[in-house]
């Protein structure tokens, strides 16, 4: 009879979770960077570390994903990308978790100063939160984002509420 070790439990790196964050505004097209598609190479970045391959399973280019990195409108997703290349280890890795980590909740906060473009693309699109579970990539999930519906609803509702008066 043979027996087996357990698997080590500390022999895998800790993953650190992604935070949440709003997909880059972007003209939806069936091949090109869906929402889904940014969070599931997101995921796949935790998993890999390695923006080639994330891409690769995501059906993109590599380039196309440091361009999509670039646009306006991408601060969440840039944070999200950093947080996911972290590794704990060093007190420069520390510093530069923490730093991606404010940069997410910062992008996450309701600007007054946003287009109703803008909110309406963040209310049809909403939050993405990548899950992994043991360091590898799970699942992708969408929340929605009441702070930018209620923003749009009040613009709205102002506007209606002139043409009354």
């Amino acid at each position: 009879m043979k027996h087996y070790l357990p698997p080590d439990r500390h022999s895998r790196a800790r993953s650190i979770p992604i935070p949440p964050f709003h997909a880059v505004p972007l003209r939806l097209r069936a091949a090109g960077w869906t929402p889904l598609r940014q969070a599931e190479f997101i995921g796949h970045l935790a998993a890999t570390r390695s923006v080639a391959r994330a891409a690769r399973e995501v059906s993109m280019a590599r380039e196309t994903a440091y361009r999509l990195r670039d646009k306006p409108g991408a601060q969440g997703f840039a944070a999200a990308w950093d947080v996911a290349l972290t590794r704990l280890g060093s007190e420069a890795s520390r510093a530069r978790l923490l730093v991606a980590l404010a940069a997410a909740r910062e992008a996450l906060k309701p600007s007054r100063k946003v287009t109703t473009a803008q909110l309406t693309w963040r209310v049809e699109t909403g939050i993405w939160q990548v899950r992994l579970c043991a360091g590898r990539y799970d699942s992708v999930r969408r929340k929605a984002d009441n702070p930018a519906l209620f923003a749009l609803l009040a613009r709205t509702g102002r506007g209606a509420m002139g043409e009354m008066v």
